[in-house]
């Protein structure tokens, strides 16, 4: 950051000059626009040189980076809020200060970049702020993951409000070990993700809008051993793709790894090419209030070594698999699964072939309670996988139009179940199943109940 004291006055001088290029524009727009700036105590762009391009007018489209770099350096110094006028501008690598606001006036404020990667990055650098910009990224930039428009690391009360971020190479914003809030943004065209999170604290990243991204909408990572607590909440995310392949590492509107304490709450998620909300290897997580529509592969996902996963109260509309809470054999562990809707599974999955149609499936420590599920063309709800069960309870529940209504493992090694107080309608094969890995073994474990002692069946309506 520029030392405070060298500095330079802003004399009339100074401020009439770096203002002439919007006289020719917009003489009285610019004026007016600057006049409002310094009486609110802002800096204004135009004082450091800074002018927008205007199509075949005004300045050329050239690179303002320097021109940047020096602006957000001084206005920083000053204490003071840059303001930028309407129009585009070009830059990248602009390396922000501490403690600097950059604003847009009217909203009209286009940052294109000029390079590959980031437009505005800060290392170390809390209570920065950027409100009412637009930033696009490089249309000759070839693809990279490890690049990002606005690149953050070690910032603490970060405040993005009110910003649209349209088709870079890589992702839209990358934060690592920061804190701060991130609302209202509108992501889209990203060739990998849209907000990509890692070892964060105190984030919150609400009412936002991401769309069209090539692997990924907001990726949540951490390192497993420490609390992560970031909120995910209010956002509509949609049209995520998995152009980098895998068998669910990419096509996620919601990815949560190795982060603990996460909240992933009312939001509306469609058009993933797997996964609505996947939590992997995570620990005391909630998944609340969501509408998950058409994923590619499960909707709601917790898997390998989680522990504490709350999934209640969420809408699941379209998916090879509803919600799976799974990997026993991973340590995958102890949840609750109440509240939820689950219907129209598909019978495949496009993206992964071993996916077989399922409404919600548990294997470990996990209670299924107060949900509907409905058209299922194979198993509407399942508890454990083999030998991989333990713990279990299925209560309450409505099945209905599916293949096979309950199943529960009865195969070697498999732990203790009950199945209680639930209305199974329209089960085509079996209302409640034992089965040993995919095969049933028993199409009706009230009548076959003493050949299967890990499983306690009570209570049930069936027709």
């Amino acid at each position: 950051m520029t030392d405070r004291r060298a500095v330079p006055s802003l004399d009339r001088r100074h401020v009439l000059g770096g203002l002439a290029a919007f006289a020719v524009l917009a003489p009285g727009a610019a004026l007016a626009q600057a006049d409002a700036a310094r009486a609110r105590g802002m800096a204004f762009g135009g004082d450091f040189g800074l002018a927008p391009y205007f199509g075949d007018q005004g300045v050329e489209e050239t690179d303002q980076s320097e021109l940047f770099q020096a602006a957000v350096d001084e206005a920083a110094a000053m204490g003071v809020e840059l303001v930028l006028a309407s129009g585009r501008y070009f830059a990248g690598n602009v390396v922000l200060p501490r403690t600097i606001a950059i604003t847009g006036l009217s909203g009209g404020v286009e940052i294109n970049a000029v390079s590959g990667g980031a437009i505005f990055a800060a290392d170390g650098k809390s209570d920065i702020t950027l409100e009412n910009l637009r930033f696009q990224g490089n249309p000759q930039a070839a693809p990279n993951a490890d690049t990002a428009l606005l690149a953050f690391a070690g910032c603490e009360r970060l405040r993005l409000k009110s910003l649209r971020l349209g088709a870079g190479p890589g992702n839209g914003i990358t934060l690592e070990n920061c804190s701060g809030r991130l609302a209202s943004l509108d992501i889209a065209g990203f060739e990998a993700a849209a907000v990509f999170a890692r070892n964060s604290h105190d984030l919150i990243i609400r009412d936002c809008r991401v769309a069209r991204c090539g692997n990924g909408g907001i990726l949540v990572w951490g390192e497993g051993d420490r609390l992560d607590g970031t909120i995910v909440s209010g956002n509509h995310i949609g049209d995520i793709a998995a152009r980098a392949g895998g068998n669910g590492q990419n096509g996620n509107g919601v990815n949560v790894f190795k982060a603990n304490g996460v909240v992933v709450s009312d939001n509306v998620i469609e058009n993933c090419a797997f996964t609505a909300i996947r939590l992997n290897s995570t620990t005391d997580t909630q998944v609340s209030g969501n509408i998950c529509l058409n994923s590619g592969e499960v909707a709601i996902f917790s898997e390998f070594a989680f522990s504490g996963s709350i999934i209640a109260n969420n809408i699941v509309d379209g998916a090879a698999q509803g919600i799976s809470i799974t990997n026993f054999n991973e340590g995958g562990r102890l949840a609750i699964c109440a509240g939820n809707i689950v219907r129209n599974i598909a019978p495949s999955s496009l993206v992964n072939p071993d996916t077989v149609p399922v409404g919600i499936s548990a294997e470990a420590d996990t209670v299924i309670s107060g949900n509907v599920v409905e058209a299922v063309p194979g198993l509407g709800i399942g508890a454990g996988w083999g030998p991989y069960l333990r713990d279990v309870v299925v209560s309450g529940n409505v099945v209905r139009d599916v293949e096979i209504g309950i199943g529960v493992s009865v195969a070697e090694g498999a732990g203790k179940a009950l199945v209680s107080a639930n209305l199974v309608s329209e089960a085509r094969r079996a209302a409640i199943a034992g089965l040993a890995w995919s095969d049933m073994v028993s199409d009706d474990l009230v009548r076959d109940a003493a050949r299967f002692p890990n499983v306690t069946v009570s209570g049930n309506s069936l027709s």
